[in-house]
């Protein structure tokens, strides 16, 4: 069964997918795979893994089969699938729609034990580039109107697999803090005709207080009401409110791949190569947003644990200012 339903009260979609249960982690506490696991996105395992979507290989080599440096599979246990139906339909109070949509991993690497931080810059290039193409085509399905591409590091971050990959879902609605994100956006832009984030940048640039760096494109800071010690987010300099629009910008991209490798680096160095999740929020594909909205990556070091002030809340307490996260940040010299 997968299905979206909808909380009635604070209107949050929750996906109902019972695929997932199958997987072999659920429930229960894993010990950490050894080395000598069988890993089913190793060089060489491709018959192991759905067939790619696309990959970027050697022009000799065939599809499913070794000579790739990148790869894009459908998730084996999908949340959502593009083959369901897509329905809607209320029962009494309650909404609900049927399971559509894609789930699709991204092996960022042949090399098992590889991470942003050790990585060459051409290869997180290409990995955004992978992001970048399949985030195009999915836009193309006029029934999805999120896409969301994201990347789990370590067990304690929700990595089933230690082998290096993001993954992208997409779905038929506007997730809850995608549209939390757009309102306030757009309350403060009809306030002050000005893009909040546009305006984020100019403060911390004048405050100089938790910018960590900045490139030719790109700031990275330490947000300023931050919810977990160290959280970081990566900025385009220049407005836009689509993260889509990199296909035509290959100095863009080409400068976000240095950002990655930049703050990641800074992360293994000051926190011991920590676990994090790292997510792209960028426009739904809806009209009207580009004014408004800003295309940003943000990333969450897993360094605590989640309790039940935060859950019965929604409120974070946050040990580490973003000041002294930046700081603490600033201090580590980059090797490239």
């Amino acid at each position: 069964m997968m299905e979206l339903r909808k909380d009635p009260i604070i209107k949050r979609w929750v996906i109902i997918s019972s695929e997932r249960s199958k997987r072999p982690m659920d429930f229960k506490k894993q010990q950490p795979k050894s080395e000598d696991s069988f890993c089913p996105f190793d060089y060489g395992n491709e018959y192991s893994t759905p067939e790619e979507i696309i990959a970027f290989r050697d022009a000799n080599s065939t599809p499913n089969s070794p000579g790739w440096w990148v790869r894009v599979v459908p998730n084996k246990f999908p949340a959502l699938h593009s083959e369901n139906e897509l329905k809607k339909q209320g029962i009494g109070i309650y909404d609900q729609m049927s399971g559509y949509g894609y789930h699709e991993v991204i092996i960022e690497t042949p090399q098992h034990n590889a991470k942003f931080a050790d990585m060459p810059i051409d290869q997180i290039k290409e990995i955004i580039w992978a992001y970048i193409k399949r985030f195009q085509t999915i836009r193309k399905d006029k029934r999805i109107k999120y896409v969301q591409i994201f990347k789990n590091k370590g067990e304690e971050a929700g990595a089933s697999l230690l082998h290096p990959h993001s993954q992208l879902i997409a779905t038929p609605i506007v997730p809850i803090t995608i549209k939390s994100e757009i309102e306030g956006s757009k309350s403060y832009y009809d306030f002050r005709e000005r893009c909040v984030y546009c305006d984020i940048i100019s403060q911390e640039l004048k405050d100089k207080q938790r910018v960590v760096f900045k490139t030719d494109e790109f700031i990275v800071i330490e947000p300023y009401a931050s919810r977990f010690p160290y959280e970081t987010w990566l900025l385009p300099l220049k407005h836009s409110h689509d993260f889509g629009s990199l296909e035509n910008k290959p100095t863009l991209v080409e400068d976000l791949a240095k950002t990655i490798s930049i703050i990641t680096k800074r992360f293994d160095k000051k926190l011991d190569d920590p676990p994090f999740n790292l997510f792209i929020h960028t426009s739904p594909f809806i009209d009207g947003v580009e004014l408004y909205y800003h295309w940003h990556i943000e990333i969450l070091p897993r360094l605590t644990n989640v309790a039940g002030f935060e859950w019965g809340t929604g409120f974070h307490i946050n040990h580490v200012s973003p000041e002294q996260a930046c700081s603490d940040l600033i201090e580590e010299k980059d090797i490239l």
